[in-house]
């Protein structure tokens, strides 16, 4: 083992984008989150540390993602015995739709994976950081951990088996990100889905996810825009974000390719072709939403093609 301390930085991620409802993710430049992770002589996992979370996250290393997961990986590697002290560094706001447990787990697993000398590869490490979701959310999906860890625009074809994508997407291509500071929890979002459609909506959602990939890998940004429509999740999901319609007519009209709910929300995005444009769009919709008393957080970023990365 070449080193016995590390930090990392983890980026959060935009799930579903509109139409690819657990299928579709990518990974963007802020925020996100850091962890620091030593090796100790003392077996076992101990997490000594959480900032910026506001006391919401325990500090029990079996409850808590980051510290689970690493010994979850070390016990698949045949490692067990190994000490670990980590601390968690939150730099995103919890419940905001942008994959914060996401951010979390990855940096953890990126770090453990790169004190042991990386025996897996970012891609190998999906499946652990998948369990890490299910502790957080109850429901172990791929749309921000797998971007999360490989960086980019990825659609998750499968999930049994597993099979993860990496899209080619335009270089120019922005997100201008909105954080409403109101209460979504994951949990309490995906109970509202509904368990079934009918065949018609069902038929629109593939045509429309399929659109987008298409619009991706041609750098076809008409067809990027008018496929994302979502039929199936949006509707129930809007009801929780504050005049969402309002915002998405605000972003359109600024030149946004595309509009929707960031994962779970209640974060909205916007995909633009350039920086200008998304800056724009952020400064409406934040000053949209003062004018109703609700605060928020915006990030303007390119898609995110690096994933986890050490930084000391």
């Amino acid at each position: 083992m070449t080193r016995r301390s590390i930090k990392v930085f983890a980026p959060a991620t935009v799930a579903n984008v509109v139409c690819g409802f657990d299928v579709l993710g990518f990974a963007v430049d802020q925020p996100g989150d850091e962890v620091i992770m030593r090796l100790s002589d003392k077996p076992g996992v101990s997490l000594l540390k959480i900032t910026g979370d506001g006391g919401k996250l325990p500090l029990n290393p079996e409850k808590n993602t980051v510290s689970a997961i690493a010994r979850e990986y070390l016990g698949h590697i045949g490692r067990p015995e190994v000490g670990v002290e980590i601390e968690l560094h939150k730099k995103m706001p919890i419940g905001s739709g942008l994959g914060s447990s996401s951010a979390s787990t990855v940096a953890g697993l990126f770090a453990i994976n790169s004190l042991m000398d990386s025996p897996l590869n970012n891609k190998e490490l999906v499946p652990f950081a998948m369990k890490g979701e299910e502790l957080a959310c109850g429901y172990g999906h791929a749309d921000n951990v797998a971007p999360a860890l490989m960086g980019g625009f990825v659609l998750i074809r499968s999930y049994s088996p597993l099979d993860i994508i990496s899209l080619p997407f335009p270089a120019d291509l922005h997100a201008a990100i909105v954080y409403p500071e109101v209460d979504v929890p994951t949990k309490d979002a995906r109970q509202m889905i509904r368990s079934k459609v009918f065949l018609k909506d069902a038929v629109t959602q593939w045509g429309n996810v399929a659109g987008l990939v298409s619009g991706l890998f041609m750098n076809d940004y008409e067809l990027i825009g008018r496929s994302m429509t979502d039929v199936l999740v949006e509707p129930t999901r809007s009801i929780l974000i504050p005049d969402f319609y309002k915002l998405r007519s605000q972003a359109m009209k600024a030149g946004a390719v595309g509009f929707g709910i960031s994962g779970s929300g209640p974060s909205v995005f916007a995909l633009t072709k350039d920086k200008e444009t998304a800056l724009q769009i952020t400064a409406s919709l934040q000053h949209h939403l003062k004018n109703i008393s609700i605060n928020s957080l915006a990030f303007v970023s390119e898609v995110n093609k690096k994933g986890p990365v050490i930084l000391d």
